[in-house]
């Protein structure tokens, strides 16, 4: 009983734990051992929360707070944490996260290495939060971001990734993936400052889970505020971006962003700092693209895709990465492409009419930038980017080898660009400047790419080295032995590329002896060889050291010693010990005196180079002469009569012709030798000549010596000139123009008659200079010896003439004979021939002198066209040319005269067969005149004389006073196509002068090229007018004007006169329909002697239309892909081009519709058909990636097509593809009836390749059309038609023969036209989409190919019945296979 009510009694509550105060709990902590640690229970009491946290803003308040908090918070989380799965625990953990957190965004705890302790450790604990409590945490963590200005302000944020984490992933919170969205919301929407941005950067790579959208915003937030980071800051910032990359964050984008940051927004300042940060950001790059190899893919795809990336950055990126192996060749091609496409998009928009000047302007920028940029990337690789150096090299001599012979037009320099070559050998030569490291490299891919390249694609390299030898010969020369190397290839090498390869090393022998001697002994031993063309680059490598050396003599030791301001001694020794005076000359006499014993081609090529010396020192030509003289007494004898012993110069071996000795060249540069002796001097040679060839003389007879060879050969040439004129073709010539027996001695006849045509033309131009100083009565002589002698010419004209139609001969034709005067510099200069035709203009009134007239026409055209054979550089294009613009002037007035004289004969209507003949001959003038007069302006016009020669020009018309006011060349061009060529044209045309016609139209279309847009209106206005009035017969006039009445008109005009003229061809060549008329009524020119001309030419305008369409659907695509990756940051500048792009390419296709709706109906010959059929095969390709790029990828919002768009496919369908369909049947038709002869056999096997070819595109097209009307629910193929030709086998023409096809198709026309009013009634009725379910659909079955064309407002039984009736109608024509 006592027990049981002890037992009743009531409990006593346990006792209270004492209280513990903030420092018990710091002593507690420091005491008590980890092993034994017991929690005090005052800790473990919940009603203990707000003791503690009160303790914590007592400590806030001490003097030091930081210590004092960070030692309580610390000590308090120590103990707590012995017992981690008490529920107290986590209830203390949340309220002690959210006070200090609190505390330090009230600042009332410093933020410095003690709080970042707390905050560490309260991460490590985050865990054991509440779940309910973390987004409390969330919040107090982002309250003040706007206030962060420190490292040490962004403490708090290490604890944001980890919360969110449990936010998101948690299932014991609602709606916690909203509630992470909007808080990165909230983070996007405030103020970032820089250290807030690099902190962002780093905490979001812990944030795995955030959308695409939000991604985007927060880059793009990143990247604005870039320009603010410190610049220290920013390779760590790129650095965790990169990172970033690596975890699939935004590559394209991060990748895109920094390449526009640091090549755009920041590359714009130059500085030394910015150049190191961007060579460690690099590095970065270069780490990380090791790393994740992908990231170097985006890279590459993203200047490949976007020329808008293409800065000095993305360049040195693209070198970074090409260091890796797995890059090398994609990284360096890519560079590549990209430079070269913005050269050829330049030029082709720079020679495309109907572009706008914005756009064109646009992409000379791009060229410009991109240059800019490459330039850059290569100056900067020493700033810590040194292991760019070997890529640089490699994309050196990429861009080097791009420049072969067949496209250096298209990538040559244009007005205010450097070019691809030119750009290839700055980058190299900076380099080579830069880095010592990487010359060692250059030298030794010279070398290797000389020694294996082609002799076209080996010339950049070699114009390289030529300008790094002249830039830096010192650092050169310690490369000698490589070079050394190289010259030991000299006799295997192709001629061209081993001369210029001498010459490319000339300014490195001025320092280097032993590589002058090298090259010597490497030249001799090459003058030995067999080969013609190694033994001309031998001499010619000897003439351009001796050419090296009198230009050294001639400017003397000062300048050398200028420039060897920072030579070495040792080199400054070897440079003084090369500059012996005359020391070469001695050395090489013995090899020149060799050439004298070789073939013509060596010993013509050792004249030329006499005369470049001679006119580099004229006091040398004592010693040349000196050199010449036992050789020329070879063939010159004087005894009783001069002789001169042309016989001598032709040989025979193994019953082959061929001429030793061209004397004619021999006497040719004697002549101009002794014109090139100063007047009024001494003609003693300057003492570097004396000793010039090896001759020496004794001092008694030196001065008599020097005197005595330049007296002999101006005593040689006067009697030379009085014996030809005095005698005759036998006397001079004998025994070789006697009748021979045999073929050989009439070719060895002919072969003379040559080298004496030569002799005649170099005593002419002597006669031609004396004539410019003599009087009026010594010009009356000298005029009277130069008829002689071109009588003299004219009979040897005859004879070669004779020979050539003789029977039985080895035929020397006019082609041999032209290349064999085209390889050969002229012997007349522009002033003499200028002074001929003054003297021609003069005689013609007085005389009759077609011969005359003939021979300077001629040689006007020879010296015009060999014009562009000499280089700028050689020393005989100013002696010969001159100022050859000076032939303009009598060119005209001759072209004036002559037109005059034919007028006049057409008045007096002479029948008489000698006026018959003489008319001929004035005609034949006139065309030989006008080509010259052409062949000026054309080499005129690339060069700075033009507007000179367009004034000279202009001032031979009555109205010169309007040319003398202005200076500008298009101005002046305008009035001398309006003044003078387009009266004479009408002239022309009036006395049926067609060939004459045919050369202006040329020059005007030429000098029209050049003209702004608006005076080429005004021209080809006037061409229309002519065509519209003249009933020309003559096809090639015809086809000219044409040409000019098409192409000088504006932009989308041309293609509407081609229209115009399309169609009344439609009418000259007759359809299957319509019979064809004899001539057109609006272009009288159109008729049936010019219609297969003017077919011809019609087809080529539309063959240059559908080629620009080529490029502009490229740049498209380009575009297209850019917009749907959203590459571009910039992206209004590309949309504009882009849509400005798409008018003009629809609008250009809707009018090439029109024109090829035009020809699909005509009766053309096979070759035509054939070459329309591809054209139409290309245009639909064309009309197919049209259709394609209107197509949206998956994910992207489909536009509706333009209206543009939707006309050109009505038109097209309507127009073309329906009637095209009946031209092909009916070329199949032709060919089954014509089917004879073997050739039009093969000719049907090559059209039956290409019409396959049509249909293929044809339906290709349609398809792509059925796939957008899908996606876009409009039908576009409303009007279209069936396919009629499905796999072309070819059916006897029985079969065929008699059918009558138009009745046949006569219900199909109706059930598709039936077809289109339903159709177009549903689209009235918005049913779009049942059209769309029931015809479209039903489309993309393989056995209807555009059932579209029969939309689905027709009931069931007519779709059903109508490709039945269309199948049956067409096997007529052909037959469906079944094995398709």
């Amino acid at each position: 009983m006592i027990a049981r009510r002890e037992n009743s009694k009531p409990l006593n509550p346990p006792p209270q734990p004492p209280p513990l105060t903030d420092v018990d709990i710091v002593r507690l902590a420091q005491e008590q051992p980890l092993s034994s640690a017991v929690i005090p229970s005052f800790l473990l009491s919940p009603d203990s929360h707000t003791t503690l946290i009160s303790f914590l803003h007592s400590r806030s308040d001490s003097p030091s707070p930081s210590l004092s908090v960070t030692e309580y918070v610390t000590s308090l989380l120590f103990i707590i944490s012995l017992s981690p799965q008490d529920p107290s625990f986590s209830s203390l953990l949340s309220p002690l996260t959210l006070s200090y957190i609190h505390l330090l965004n009230s600042h009332k705890i410093p933020h410095d290495p003690n709080s970042s302790k707390v905050i560490q450790l309260l991460g490590y604990y985050l865990e054991y939060v509440p779940k309910t409590d973390i987004k409390s945490v969330a919040d107090a963590i982002v309250t003040d971001l706007s206030q962060i200005v420190s490292t040490d302000d962004a403490q708090l944020l290490d604890l944001l990734p980890q919360c969110l984490t449990l936010i998101y992933h948690s299932d014991e919170i609602e709606g916690g993936r909203d509630y992470v969205n909007s808080l990165f919301d909230t983070i996007l929407m405030c103020n970032w400052s820089k250290v807030l941005l690099v902190k962002m950067v780093s905490m979001f790579r812990e944030v795995p889970f955030l959308d695409k959208v939000r991604a985007a915003e927060f880059l793009q937030k990143v990247f604005a505020g870039m320009k603010g980071v410190d610049l220290q800051d920013l390779p760590s910032l790129v650095y965790q971006m990169l990172i970033l990359v690596s975890k699939g964050f935004g590559k394209r984008e991060v990748i895109e962003g920094i390449v526009m940051f640091f090549g755009s927004q920041i590359g714009s300042k130059v500085t030394s700092i910015i150049r190191q940060v961007e060579g460690t950001v690099l590095l970065h790059v270069n780490f990380a693209v090791k790393q994740d190899p992908s990231i170097g893919q985006e890279v590459i795809d993203l200047i490949k895709s976007n020329m808008g990336a293409f800065n000095h950055f993305s360049v040195t990126v693209l070198l970074s990465v090409a260091r890796i192996r797995r890059f090398s060749d994609s990284s360096i091609g890519i560079l590549r492409l990209a430079v070269l496409a913005t050269y050829r998009d330049y030029k082709f928009t720079k020679d495309c009419k109907w572009l706008p000047d914005g756009l064109k302007e646009e992409y000379l920028q791009n060229v410009k930038l991109v240059e800019t940029a490459v330039l850059r990337a290569v100056s900067e690789s020493n700033y810590g980017r040194e292991h760019v150096v070997p890529s640089i090299v490699q994309f050196g001599f990429a861009l080097l080898e791009s420049v072969a012979e067949g496209n250096r037009k298209e990538l040559g320099t244009f007005e205010g660009t450097t070019g691809v070559e030119k750009l290839g050998i700055q980058i190299l030569k900076t380099l080579f400047e830069v880095h010592d490291m990487a010359r060692d490299e250059i030298i030794e891919q010279c070398k290797f790419r000389i020694l294996s390249l082609k002799p076209g694609q080996s010339t950049p390299i070699l114009k390289l080295l030529g300008s790094l030898v002249k830039s830096y010969p010192y650092p050169m020369l310690e490369h000698v032995s490589r070079l050394k190397e190289l010259l030991d290839y000299f006799a295997f090498m192709d001629g061209g590329v081993a001369s210029f390869l001498v010459t490319a090393l000339l300014p490195l022998f001025r320092f280097s002896r032993d590589l002058q001697g090298y090259t010597i002994l490497v030249v001799r031993k090459a003058m030995f060889r067999h080969q013609d063309t190694v033994r001309v680059a031998a001499l010619n490598a000897v003439i351009n050291l001796l050419l090296a050396e009198q230009l050294c003599n001639k400017d003397g030791l000062y300048s050398l010693q200028d420039s060897s301001s920072q030579a070495s001694c040792s080199q400054q020794g070897e440079m003084a010990c090369s500059m012996g005076s005359g020391s070469l000359f001695q050395e090489l006499s013995g090899l020149m005196q060799r050439c004298l014993y070789q073939q013509a081609k060596v010993k013509e090529v050792m004249y030329n180079g006499l005369v470049k010396l001679v006119v580099v020192d004229p006091l040398a030509a004592g010693a040349v002469f000196d050199f010449l003289l036992p050789h020329f007494l070879r063939f010159y004898r004087e005894d009783e009569d001069v002789h001169l012993d042309i016989s001598c110069c032709v040989k025979s071996e193994h019953g082959k012709i061929y001429i030793e000795e061209p004397l004619d060249c021999l006497l040719s540069c004697i002549s101009w030798i002794l014109l090139l002796q100063p007047h009024g001097k001494s003609n003693c040679p300057s003492d570097s000549s004396l000793a010039c060839l090896g001759f020496s003389f004794s001092q008694e007879n030196e001065q008599a010596g020097r005197i005595l060879s330049r007296e002999k050969f101006s005593s040689a040439l006067s009697k030379i000139r009085k014996f030809l004129r005095s005698g005759n073709l036998e006397d001079i010539l004998g025994q070789t123009q006697s009748t021979g027996s045999t073929d050989l001695d009439k070719e060895r006849g002919s072969y003379c008659n040559l080298i004496l045509a030569g002799i005649i033309e170099v005593v002419i131009n002597v006669i031609a200079t004396e004539l410019e100083k003599a009087t009026e009565i010594e010009q009356v002589h000298l005029n009277k010896e130069i008829i002689d002698f071109i009588n003299l010419y004219d009979s040897l004209e005859k004879d070669k003439l004779t020979l050539k139609q003789s029977n039985g001969i080895r035929k020397i034709d006019s082609c041999t004979l032209t290349k064999l005067s085209e390889e050969r510099l002229p012997f007349m200069t522009t002033s003499s021939i200028y002074q001929l035709l003054l003297t021609t203009l003069r005689l013609y009134n007085a005389s009759d002198c077609s011969k005359l007239l003939s021979f300077v026409l001629k040689a006007s055209l020879s010296h015009i066209k060999s014009f562009k054979h000499v280089g700028d550089s050689d020393p005989l294009k100013a002696l010969i040319y001159g100022e050859i613009k000076l032939l303009g002037r009598p060119l005209l007035k001759m072209v004036i005269l002559l037109s005059s004289r034919l007028k006049l004969d057409i008045g007096q209507k002479k029948k008489e067969t000698k006026g018959k003949k003489v008319s001929e001959y004035r005609e034949e003038y006139v065309s030989l005149s006008l080509i010259c007069l052409k062949e000026l302006i054309q080499i005129s016009m690339e060069s700075p004389t033009f507007t000179g020669l367009i004034k000279d020009l202009l001032s031979v018309s009555s109205e010169s006073e309007v040319a003398s006011r202005s200076d500008d060349e298009h101005t002046n061009g305008k009035l001398f196509l309006e003044k003078i060529i387009r009266p004479m044209v009408t002239e022309l045309l009036l006395m049926s002068y067609f060939s004459e016609v045919e050369i202006l139209s040329n020059l005007t279309l030429m000098l029209g090229d050049i003209l702004p847009c608006k005076h080429q209106n005004s021209l080809g206005e006037w061409a229309i007018t002519v065509c519209k009035s003249s009933d020309i017969m003559n096809p090639k006039a015809a086809k000219s004007l044409l040409t000019l009445a098409i192409c000088l008109r504006s932009p989308q005009n041309d293609l509407i006169i081609a229209k115009d003229i399309a169609i009344e061809l439609l009418k000259v060549t007759g359809s299957e329909k319509d019979d064809p008329i004899e001539l057109s009524e609006t272009y009288p020119l159109i008729n049936h002697s010019t219609q297969t001309a003017i077919t011809s030419c019609m087809l080529l305008f539309v063959e240059s239309v559908i080629s620009d369409m080529d490029w502009i659907i490229m740049k498209l695509k380009t575009y297209s892909v850019a917009s749907q990756k959203k590459i571009y940051l910039d992206q209004t500048r590309e949309h504009t081009s882009g849509l400005a792009l798409e008018e003009f390419l629809y609008s250009r296709a809707e009018a090439l519709v029109e024109v090829l709706a035009s020809f699909v109906m005509m009766n053309l010959k096979d070759t035509q058909a054939e070459q329309l059929i591809r054209l139409t095969g290309k245009f639909y390709k064309h009309l197919a990636q049209m259709s394609k790029l209107r197509i949206s990828p998956k994910g992207c919002k489909q536009l509706l097509p333009g209206l543009k768009f939707q006309k050109l496919v009505e038109i097209t369908c309507k127009q073309l593809t329906a009637p095209l369909y009946n031209f092909v049947a009916l070329v199949q038709r032709n060919q089954q009836e014509n089917a004879k002869s073997k050739a039009f056999i093969n000719k049907i096997k090559r059209e039956n390749r290409c019409i396959p070819d049509l249909i293929f595109q044809i339906e290709d097209y349609e398809k792509y059309l059925i796939h957008l009307s899908k996606a876009s629910k409009v039908n576009l193929l409303r009007h279209a038609k069936r396919s009629t030709s499905r796999d072309f086998k070819i059916l006897e023409a029985r079969n065929i023969v008699g059918e009558e096809e138009v009745p046949s198709n006569e219900p199909i026309l109706n059930n598709s036209a039936a077809h289109n009013d339903s159709s177009e009634k549903s689209d009235d009725e918005d049913g779009d989409d049942d059209d769309t379910e029931n015809g479209v659909e039903k489309d993309l079955c393989p056995e209807t190919s555009s059932d579209l064309a029969a939309d689905s407002g027709s009931d069931d039984k007519e779709e059903d019945a109508s490709p039945k009736a269309k199948r049956t109608k067409r096997s007529r024509i052909v037959q469906d296979s079944d094995d398709d």
